[in-house]
């Protein structure tokens, strides 16, 4: 199967959204990057639907539609029923002109294509050979059924899409028309491939594609009789376009939505299940809220209205086709299943060794703590996806540092409020526990002034040294306001026996020139008495001493 969403790595920013919204869990995380594994997705595009950051796009076709518009053939475009839920107002002669006047031959509606698959389904009915009966509409589902729950395989009608019957009805009338399928889905681009339809446009595109050539759709909604089929994308429009006799024998039922899907299916396997026909639609909503639509953001309640009032009493005129049967191929995923020890050794590296310690929070993405040790087991997911253990590891490393660095570390918030404090600043600002300042403010410890000057006025502090009387200490104080977190690190180093020594360095030194003073004053009074006896030798005496005072006073004085 082709990659059919593209995914912009540079716009993924870890938010696991994708992964959390995934019915099969079909992302691989790697790098930091989500990763679609095209070989396990179904297609729904749920993934496009939430991304948050527009990571990922569907694969762009509009390129390779005009090619078909300028090569000659005629190209008719088969649109989905549900065009009037995304182009409000609009009914199908508004659409023609427009994509007429696009380059189109001529536009006709798939609700034809499932008026020819709504009979089959009723032929099935009446035949009764199939306990339960899964309508084959949604490619999705198909493929759904086809890689996760091969036992339902037989339980798909064996019978194409509308899209298909359309595209098979549209060539059987004109076999040199080239047919473009118009609708909501991503899935029916893969579906698409082989078969009698030649591309696959969403509504997103095809808009992309008039306002390119400054088309604009004309407002009129044109009701016609013979519509019926046009109920097929709401919830229970399957069902409501079949005439079926009510001792047909079978219950009728509308299942859509992924996780629905999933448990309807898991009860058809069980055999909890019989004599049912069942609706089935991977998008809750069915297809008005196809990926496509649910991007676009307009009312759920008006796209319902807009199909039922648009949708007729009765069947399109429509000739049967003879070959519109289907045989559902059974496509494999890696069912591997991790062993417990492998498990266990995964939960263990995410911190996870206790039951206690599985928060099954699901900020990863998966349901449990269990789900997403399989995940890592299985290389979809790293154990760094784990945002509690990650918490848990910086908080842990973060306590390490702060607990053994010898510098004193306050924190406060910018209503200057004290959030944090170290042992160290404890010990220096003699405070007995951290539960005794913690919300307070931090006037009730210190001076708030150099606080006030770094956030009030903009003023740094670093590495300024002062007696604090309160606490018998010097110490040197570094302020730091992190504007992103809004708080302000004060980081204290105590001086005070450095700032002790150098006091006791400088009374040494001054000691020295006392010393100094009194040793030049007894020697002149020696010089005096023996000038006779010494003559230059005293001057000598005194400019040697005096040299020497000045150079203990020099010293001192740098110091």
């Amino acid at each position: 199967m082709g990659n059919y969403i593209n995914f912009n790595k540079s716009n993924c920013r870890n938010c696991y959204k994708c992964i959390r919204n995934c019915p099969v869990k079909s992302i691989k995380f790697s790098g930091n990057r989500a990763n679609i594994i095209d070989s396990e997705c179904v297609l729904c595009g749920e993934c496009y639907v939430v991304c948050p950051q527009n990571a990922k796009n569907i694969v762009d076709a509009t390129e390779y539609v005009s090619v078909l518009l300028n090569e000659g053939a005629p190209v008719i475009a088969s649109i989905a029923p549900s065009f009037i839920a995304y182009f409000e107002k609009c009914g199908i002669e508004s659409m023609r002109g427009a994509l007429k006047e696009l380059g189109f031959s001529d536009v006709r509606e798939t609700a034809e294509g499932a008026t020819l698959v709504k009979r089959e389904y009723e032929k099935q009915i009446k035949d009764g050979k199939m306990d339960i009966i899964i309508s084959s509409c949604c490619h999705s589902v198909n493929l759904l059924i086809e890689k996760y729950y091969p036992e339902a395989i037989e339980y798909l009608s064996p019978v194409v899409s509308p899209m298909i019957a359309h595209a098979k009805l549209i060539k059987s009338e004109n076999p040199s028309a080239k047919v473009v399928f118009i609708g909501p889905c991503i899935s029916k681009k893969e579906e698409a491939g082989g078969t009698e339809v030649d591309a696959v446009l969403t509504f997103d595109e095809l808009a992309m594609m008039l306002d390119k050539k400054g088309i604009t759709v004309q407002r009129g909604t044109d009701v016609t009789e013979n519509s019926r089929a046009r109920l097929f994308p709401v919830v229970g429009g399957i069902i409501d376009t079949m005439f079926m006799p009510k001792d047909s024998g079978y219950t009728f039922i509308s299942v859509d939505g992924a996780e629905d899907c999933k448990a309807a299916l898991c009860d058809v396997v069980a055999g909890n299940i019989h004599k049912c026909f069942i609706e089935m639609s991977m998008c809750k909503g069915s297809c008005i809220n196809g990926p496509v639509i649910l991007k676009h953001q307009n009312s759920a309640l008006r796209r319902y209205k807009a199909v039922k009032n648009y949708a007729g009493e009765k069947d399109f005129d429509i000739n049967p086709l003879d070959d519109i049967a289907k045989n559902h191929p059974y496509r494999g995923v890696n069912n591997r299943v991790p062993t417990e020890k492998e498990i266990t050794e995964a939960l263990s590296k995410m911190g996870k060794t206790k039951p206690e310690d599985e928060l099954n929070c699901g900020s990863c993405g998966y349901n449990t703590c269990r789900e997403k040790a399989v995940a890592v087991c299985l290389g979809k997911a790293d154990y760094t996806m784990c945002l509690p253990h990650i918490m848990d590891q910086t908080e842990r490393f973060s306590n390490s540092i702060l607990d053994n660095t010898p510098n004193g570390i306050l924190v406060i918030n910018e209503e200057y409020e004290v959030q944090r404090v170290n042992y160290a600043a404890l010990k220096m600002l003699h405070i007995n526990y951290e539960s005794d300042v913690l919300g307070e403010p931090v006037v009730n410890i210190m001076d708030p002034t150099p606080f006030f000057e770094v956030l009030e006025n903009g003023g740094r502090v670093r590495g300024v040294t002062d007696y604090y009387a309160e606490f018998d200490k010097y110490l040197e104080l570094s302020i730091v306001h992190d504007k992103s977190s809004h708080i302000l690190i004060a980081i204290f180093r105590d001086v005070t026996v450095e700032h002790k020594e150098r006091i006791q360095k400088e009374e040494m030194g001054r000691q020295t020139i006392d010393i100094a003073d009194k040793v030049v004053e007894k020697q002149m009074r020696i010089v005096q008495e023996i000038a006779s006896l010494l003559g230059e030798t005293a001057a000598e005496t005194k400019i040697a001493l005096t040299k020497l005072k000045d150079s203990i006073t020099n010293e001192n004085a740098k110091k």
